[in-house]
């Protein structure tokens, strides 16, 4: 093989590697900093792309970058869907139509109205650039939602926009691009109804079908001769590929399809092991943030080209319409089902990211007439939202709460003891006979409230038990189970309290 024909294929070993390397190294330092990734996976294309070292540079149009972003949109809609928990989608139905419905259609309605007043845009073009534009990014969230101050009505509504509103906007991306197709005229009535039919019948059908002999199949082969752990965590992975392949292949949308796939293993309800979610959701994030990297080394950045007046006024429209929509939605149609603070705290964290860069895409890898500018604007929006949304995380702080719902960071110091020395949590144990110290009943937890003991919870479920459930122990802390002890520091806690965890 000639020299020349191994550089490109060493290069895009370099990136892979570079991506994983600086993800792995760089999670614990962004949770605790709140930086979000993305602004680090951005420097890190522009350090590898053309404005750097010159070792990358893939235009937006390119196969690589087509390539990157399909296998990404793929991986977050189907993760997005078997993450969905419906008895908790059933308990809280009024708020999830809410956000799912008038507020995240009022958005892409707004902002489409103001690409096309503004910009001039045309009205298929306004409507791919609303429906883009009024996806919450799930990756620049990621810090938010893991940040233990922020409310959890507002975490349980900022997860179901960011997972499912990508599912309501897409179609309005699909149905917008049959009208700005290369050298035809707007689609007639009949002719549209049938693309449409095919478009999301088959999608949908096929990734249902999918779903159900992939999952079928685990189940018949895990009870018979079992499956190995390491092999069942990725098989997610495959669920989602083929799902968007047969879809493709019979003329349907294969996004809808991997959505489709994975709400139907989530409707299953079938037990599946942890690594199962973990590895998918993993490698999910990983892919986005590749395409991060991709899109910064050059292709992003065109975004700064098309910065004046009226850019500048739409992405302000971008940014900020959104907020007031979705408070006053919810506010009239369900002022119980979030407190004023969580409302504001959903309104304000809707940033564009990388969901947004995706869903317009699409129209750019169809060779769509305006798609470039459509890919600019968005950029623009994408690059002012990574600073206004993901600069505003390091602001969010814990609100103070009533006296008896006051977390356990917010406990009153404990009495000095009346020896010198202080006692510790297992020598007033052996005083009152607690038993087993790893374990605690509900009676000895109540005696020891009664005594007014220095005592916290701490909530250590894993993440998917966390998030099927709303229901919360009185009082606990979210401390994460693979980062429990670093999670118990930042409480900042006196040493003589008690720690008490569950996670069921």
């Amino acid at each position: 093989m000639e020299p020349h024909a191994i550089e490109p294929m060493i290069s895009l070993f370099g990136i892979v590697g570079a991506v994983v390397l600086t993800a792995a190294l760089l999670s614990g330092v962004a949770d605790r900093t709140r930086v979000p990734p993305i602004l680090v996976f951005l420097a890190l294309g522009t350090l590898l792309g053309p404005f750097g070292l010159g070792l990358v540079s893939l235009p937006v149009d390119s196969a690589a970058i087509r390539a990157i972003a399909t296998l990404g949109l793929v991986l977050v809609l189907f993760m997005d869907a078997i993450d969905v928990a419906f008895a908790d989608l059933k308990r809280h139905a009024r708020l999830a139509a809410l956000i799912l419905g008038p507020a995240t259609l009022l958005t892409a309605a707004a902002i489409a109205l103001a690409a096309w007043g503004i910009l001039g845009f045309g009205p298929a073009e306004s409507a791919i650039l609303g429906a883009a534009l009024a996806s919450t990014d799930p990756v620049l969230l990621r810090g938010v939602l893991r940040n233990p101050s922020l409310p959890g009505p507002a975490r349980y509504a900022l997860r179901l926009e960011s997972g499912m509103n990508d599912a309501v906007l897409l179609p309005v991306v699909l149905v917008a691009m049959r009208f700005l197709a290369p050298g035809s005229a707007a689609p007639e009535g009949a002719e549209m109804g049938r693309a449409a039919l095919g478009l999301f019948l088959i999608g949908v059908v096929g990734g249902v079908v999918v779903g159900l002999a992939s999952i079928g199949a685990l189940h018949a082969i895990r009870r018979r001769v079992g499956i190995r752990r390491d092999y069942e965590s990725v098989y997610g992975l495959g669920v989602a590929i083929t799902a968007f392949a047969a879809a493709e292949a019979l003329g349907g949308s294969g996004f809808l399809a991997a959505f489709a796939a994975g709400l139907t293993i989530a409707a299953l309800d079938v037990e599946l092991c942890e690594c199962f979610f973990d590895y998918g959701q993993a490698t999910a994030e990983l892919g986005l943030l590749f395409t991060f990297v991709a899109l910064g080394s050059s292709a992003i950045w065109s975004g700064l080209d098309v910065i004046g007046g009226p850019a500048l006024l739409f992405a302000a429209v971008a940014l900020f319409v959104r907020a007031p929509l979705l408070y006053g939605v919810l506010t009239l149609f369900a002022p119980d089902a979030l407190d004023r603070r969580s409302r504001l705290l959903a309104a304000w964290f809707g940033p564009r990211g990388l969901s947004s860069l995706l869903l317009v895409l699409l129209a750019v890898f169809a060779g769509l007439r305006g798609a470039a500018e459509l890919f600019e604007i968005t950029a623009l929006v994408v690059l002012l939202s990574v600073v206004v949304h993901g600069g505003s995380q390091a602001f969010l702080r814990p609100a103070p709460a009533p006296a008896a719902e006051q977390r356990p960071e917010a406990l009153p110091a404990p009495p000095a003891p009346a020896a010198a020395g202080a006692e510790s949590p297992g020598e007033r144990a052996e005083e009152w006979d607690v038993g087993d110290p790893e374990r605690i009943t509900l009676a000895q937890l109540a005696e020891l409230e009664r005594r007014g003991e220095p005592l916290a919870i701490l909530d250590v479920r894993t993440e998917s038990a966390y998030r099927e459930t709303s229901e919360r122990a009185r009082g606990a802390v979210r401390v994460p189970p693979d980062r429990a002890v670093e999670g118990v520091r930042t409480l900042g806690l006196p040493l003589d309290t008690w720690l008490v965890s569950y996670c069921t």
